[in-house]
């Protein structure tokens, strides 16, 4: 009796353990599943996406001959680099000044810099729309661009701003003190000290402009489709596995970066 009391005392004190890793497993199996489904039937070699009859790559290489995709992965790219590279130079610098600096309407900087990052991309794609008609410019990759700039700005922002808080002012100013000044403490100090951070807003940057539809589809025109807004426009004629192995290839792309990101910061951090 005490030997099986004992085995059901150990089995009821592990079940909060055991309950948490299957309600674990089903949140991921609800996140991927579907995803997992749609890579193994980019490898179907018939047009179905709902019955496997073998395995093919000929849909890669139906992609691959598709001019159009490659025409938007390219303005993907263009719109991708471009931003990121505009946002993080801007968001890194308002990051030093909401943190180093106290000025009049501080306050009110910082809360527009967090309500930019909750705001509904219907809104600011509308809000955009209306500001590129009214100062005249015509819709093409340079307005994409420029909005996929201005809603990146914030979230590098945000993310630079974390890594500075954490960041020791006392090295810059022992830095200043032995005769080094701002623009040689902030290359030779500050910007190696916070470059994981400049880099994660990067990278988070990239994802979301190269990832982005709803705000797109406002400001794009005549030949400036992205990959999105062109996946969005295949699926009006159909599910494809075309559109499985372009799917398939972003995916596979987009967790590249993603885990590499992590690896060169974690060994940045160590």
């Amino acid at each position: 009796m005490g030997a099986r009391g004992g085995f059901l005392q150990k089995g009821v004190s592990r079940l909060p353990d055991r309950a948490l890793l299957i309600g674990a497993a089903v949140v991921y199996l609800f996140l991927y599943a579907p995803i997992l489904v749609l890579m193994v039937f980019s490898f179907n070699s018939a047009r179905s996406t709902q019955v496997w009859e073998g395995f093919s790559t000929k849909w890669y290489a139906a992609l691959l001959r598709d001019q159009s995709v490659l025409d938007a992965f390219y303005n993907s790219m263009i719109v991708g680099v471009s931003s990121t590279i505009i946002a993080t130079f801007i968001g890194t610098l308002a990051a030093m000044a909401l943190t180093r600096h106290r000025f009049r309407g501080h306050s009110f900087a910082d809360s527009t810099i967090y309500a930019a990052t909750v705001m509904p991309e219907i809104v600011v794609g509308v809000s955009l729309l209306a500001f590129f008609v009214a100062i005249g410019l015509g819709l093409g990759l340079t307005t994409i661009v420029i909005a996929h700039v201005a809603f990146n700005i914030s979230f590098v922002t945000i993310v630079v701003r974390a890594r500075l808080s954490g960041m020791d002012e006392s090295i810059e100013e022992a830095a200043r003190d032995l005769g080094a000044n701002p623009l040689q403490t902030f290359f030779k100090v500050t910007l190696p000290l916070i470059l994981p951070g400049v880099m994660a807003g990067a990278l988070l940057a990239f994802t979301l402009s190269f990832d982005d539809f709803v705000i797109t589809f406002f400001v794009s025109g005549v030949g400036s489709s992205t990959l999105p807004l062109k996946i969005y426009s295949m699926i009006k004629f159909g599910v494809s596995p075309v559109i499985n192995a372009l799917s398939t290839v972003i995916l596979v792309a987009t967790m590249i970066l993603i885990f590499g990101g992590s690896r060169f910061f974690m060994e940045k951090e160590e």
